[in-house]
Order: structure tokens, then C-alpha cells, then sequence
């Protein structure tokens, strides 16, 4: 080993391959430019998802579905969908640890009793 090596095999922030046995530095190789470009695809296939999504959504908008309530309904359930992807993938929701999720559920039930405020309001006979 030379002084540049060695100096780098010393230095604690270097990465060092697991399997290489004398310590030496970690190279980057091919191997990270395809994980990241497997990333890449999955955010780009998200976001092709996403614009169909929307389009649904705009289609969706001139459909008349018997009541304003059920249109409602309809919207909300594709913008559901479409906060969920968002949440999952680019939020980094669907590999994190179970506190992420825990905290995630309560939002959910916080929207719920939101949903169900307005729903009571549609229903309050002192607003009439």
C-alpha cells in the first residue's frame, strides 16, 4: 500500500467493502448507477400514475354521478389514491419504521372525524 492508500484505509468516514479483507477503500462501481436509475423508474412509473390519475380526475368532473354528494364521494376517493402513491413512494412512507405508520394512521383518523364534521354540518338543522 502507498501513503494515499494507506491514509484512506486509516480515515474512518472511508467506505470499505465488506469482503475485501485488507480494508481497502470502496470504489464506486456500476452497481450504484443501476440502483439509482431502478429508482428513477419506479418515481417516473409513479408519475405516470399520477397524470392518469388526474386525467381521471378532469373526467371524472363532467360525469354526473345523481347527486352532488356522490360526485364528492368519487373525487374524493381518487384523490385519495393519488395522496396515497405521493405519501408512499415519494414520501419514503412504504420503507419506514412502524412509528411513521402509527403516526400515519392518526392523520387518517384526524381526516376521518374531519370528513364526518363536514358530513354532520350537511345535516345540522340550525344552519338551515
Amino acid at each position: 500500500m502507498n501513503e494515499t492508500q494507506q491514509s484512506l484505509a486509516d480515515d474512518p468516514n472511508t467506505p470499505v467493502h465488506i469482503d475485501d479483507p485488507a480494508g481497502e477503500p470502496a470504489s464506486h462501481g456500476h452497481d450504484h448507477d443501476h440502483d439509482v436509475s431502478k429508482h428513477v423508474k419506479k418515481y417516473l412509473l409513479v408519475g405516470a400514475l399520477l397524470l392518469t390519475f388526474t386525467v381521471l380526475t378532469v373526467f371524472l368532473s363532467y360525469v354526473d354521478f345523481g347527486s352532488h354528494k356522490a360526485n364528492m364521494a368519487v373525487g374524493m376517493v381518487v384523490a385519495t389514491i393519488k395522496a396515497g402513491l405521493v405519501a408512499a413512494i415519494f414520501m419514503h412512507l412504504n420503507a419506514e419504521r412502524q412509528i411513521i405508520y402509527r403516526i400515519l394512521i392518526f392523520t387518517g383518523f384526524f381526516v376521518i372525524a374531519l370528513f364526518w364534521l363536514t358530513y354532520l354540518h350537511w345535516y345540522d338543522p340550525v344552519a338551515r
